[in-house]
């Protein structure tokens, strides 16, 4: 069932199914459309889901100096929102039994063998000690392979550096090349630390993405469309937006550093997504709407299954939703300020561990997207919410319309 509310809602004043307030879900469309009148973005569009019951508000325009308004259909860029994705084709092969989580992944990532590590986080690329082991692929999916963004730990060290003028992501977004250059490219530069070790954002998704076409045979797109978005009906998720859906995608913003006035970072039509990349990125390359995202996301607090489609047995979808760091490992690892006082890392997402605020309480998994995403499932409350909106966040840290939507979400349950 779908309920709507908001500009485009009719009767949103009536009881709302699903535990959920009609005042509050009311309070909570006010605190998003301050985000829109407060001129950081034309638009948004959020989605909450309990108990079946799923709650769509689309607020605002497509694009600044735009009439067209946002509607649920708008076709969104997910940045890092991507990554689960990449977790659950991964675990779909673990379970036919075409890769296994502690075996080497040498064979199928050649690359990767014999690595050299640094020997400090500032060591220069030619001070290395020899790796200890082979990176497997636990390693790669609760990103401690040994690759990753050093931004964290360093901001000029050689490694960043080297990253940087190999024009690997995140230093350089998105990657332009073939998958086989991009793990030539990687297999130049030795780890950052002994495989297992510690954990680093991001690079490990990417790397995944490749493994799951050199093992499947197929591109990673076509491997993801077949084995998920279409047995979830997920029309709109792909790596590219066709011309014909074109006008469904809004521009991402972004602060111009040299004026502090909004700037595009991405336009629609000539953008980034308006042709298939040569790269398809493992994590951070797909675009979605909301329906999509709520049909990934009820896959994944059904223990893997939708519908008549079952898309992963409940155990590894468990395995997935585990946190998987120490904390020995989370203390050597910085992120975000704070971050592991209530986070921890399954596959390919975030697991909450310690209740900290009104949102989200342990056994909550998901994750977010820097071009202002979020996408999170709560077991306990049966829920799946979801943000969608397009703005670059001008520093290293959750943009406050993050926060203000899931405090929102929870704040509307009347049960």
């Amino acid at each position: 069932m779908v309920a709507k509310f908001g500009e485009e809602a009719s009767g949103k004043h009536a009881i709302l199914a699903g535990g959920l307030s009609p005042a509050r879900i009311e309070r909570m469309h006010d605190t998003m459309r301050c985000h829109v009148a407060s001129g950081r973005l034309p638009g948004l569009v959020t989605l909450v889901s309990r108990r079946d019951e799923a709650h769509v508000d689309a607020i605002g325009t497509l694009a600044f100096g735009s009439g067209v308004p946002m509607r649920r259909d708008t076709i969104f860029r997910l940045a890092s929102m991507t990554k689960p994705f990449t977790a659950v084709a991964t675990m779909i092969l673990v379970e036919e039994c075409r890769l296994r989580l502690d075996e080497p992944v040498d064979e199928w990532l050649p690359e990767l063998k014999d690595r050299k590590v640094l020997r400090t986080i500032e060591s220069p690329l030619d001070d290395t000690v020899p790796a200890k082991r082979s990176i497997t692929l636990r390693d790669l999916l609760t990103f401690r392979a040994g690759y990753g963004e050093v931004i964290f730990h360093s901001w000029n060290c050689p490694m960043q550096k080297a990253l940087a003028e190999a024009r690997l992501p995140l230093s350089h977004w998105p990657f332009a090349d073939s998958p086989d250059e991009f793990m030539k490219r990687l297999g130049a530069l030795p780890l950052v630390h002994q495989p297992g070790e510690r954990w680093l954002y991001h690079m490990a998704a990417e790397i995944l993405g490749v493994l799951i076409a050199r093992v499947s045979g197929k591109s990673l797109r076509l491997f993801l469309r077949e084995r998920i978005l279409d047995p979830l009906g997920m029309k709109d998720t792909d790596f590219s937006v066709p011309d014909e859906k074109m006008d469904r995608l809004p521009p991402c913003y972004r602060t111009d550093p040299s004026t502090g006035q909004t700037a595009i970072h991405d336009p629609a039509r000539g953008g980034l997504y308006a042709r298939p990349p040569a790269f398809e990125g493992g994590g951070g390359g797909l675009v979605s709407t909301v329906d999509d995202m709520l049909a990934f996301g009820r896959m994944m607090l059904n223990n893997g299954a939708y519908g008549r489609e079952r898309i992963l047995s409940r155990p590894s979808v468990s395995l997935m939703t585990t946190d998987h760091l120490t904390p020995e490992q989370k203390a050597a690892s910085p992120f975000f300020p704070n971050f592991w006082d209530a986070y921890g890392w399954g596959f390919g997402l975030s697991v909450i561990t310690r209740r900290q605020d009104v949102a989200r309480r342990p056994g909550c998994f998901g994750w977010d997207g820097t071009f202002g995403t979020s996408w999170w499932v709560d077991p306990n409350e049966d829920m799946v919410g979801i943000l969608m909106s397009q703005r670059v966040p001008d520093s290293l840290s959750m943009p406050a319309i993050v926060g203000d939507f899931w405090t929102s979400v929870y704040q509307s349950i009347d049960d």
